[in-house]
């Protein structure tokens, strides 16, 4: 399994010879100019939630691509309007794609779409996959909900967001780790603009001192598990 960071809370994840993008907020975004969308390739675009920052490109990388949406009910019948076809999801809802099985997991956060239209209801994804499990917490709080996910599910990889202001920030996402016994972290939802810029410095020595480890890639770059 290969993750690509691509900004903000912008990733690509492949698994075999599928591609998956998760909430692609690149073209607006300026630290990641240098990332071309019309490159990207998506089998499926995982969406978190409606805000804008994380549904901007959906459309035109769907729309030349052929992926499919994997999100809430509220936003696959939205793109459906527009002529992109989707995977309908709800919360503890589980589903086995041809990449592996996905859960749609709860998250604390709002939802809605740019032009203020409901968005349902914020959540986030466990993805397992033939060899790793990965979880992508999306735009959320620190909640008790996330203690739930290693009961099912023992976990290789936590994407937390960490940039605080409108989701959990350091120290509750090293709170959040605990919760989903994930000691391995890779941050993201941090340093796209001013509410959410935080100290790389001292948010990798705070989990280094609680023996985690807190990934924090410059847009483009990735790891493989």
């Amino acid at each position: 399994m290969k993750i690509t960071f691509y900004g903000h809370a912008s990733l690509g994840i492949q698994v075999g010879d599928v591609n998956i993008l998760v909430d692609p907020f690149i073209s607006a975004n300026p630290k990641a100019s240098h990332i071309d969308i019309n490159t990207l390739e998506a089998d499926y675009i995982l969406v978190t939630h409606a805000h804008q920052d994380h549904i901007l490109d959906v459309e035109a990388i769907a729309k030349r691509t052929g992926a499919q949406i994997v999100s809430n009910f509220e936003i696959v019948s939205y793109f459906e309007k527009l002529g992109i076809g989707g995977h309908p999801m709800n919360h503890g809802g589980e589903w086995d794609f041809d990449f592996g099985s996905v859960k749609y997991v709860n998250a604390i956060h709002t939802s809605s779409f740019p032009d203020g239209s409901y968005g349902g209801q914020p959540g986030g994804f466990v993805i397992e996959g033939a060899h790793k499990n990965v979880y992508i917490a999306g735009d959320t709080a620190l909640t008790y909900d996330m203690k739930l996910i290693p009961m099912q599910t023992k976990l290789d990889l936590a994407i937390l967001p960490i940039g605080d202001n409108f989701t959990m920030g350091i120290d509750d996402a090293i709170t959040a780790s605990d919760f989903v016994e994930c000691d391995k972290v890779l941050g993201y939802h941090f340093d796209t603009f001013g509410y959410i810029e935080i100290n790389h410095d001292l948010a990798k020595r705070k989990f280094f001192e609680k023996n985690k480890d807190l990934m924090l890639l410059e847009i483009g770059d990735f790891i493989e598990l």
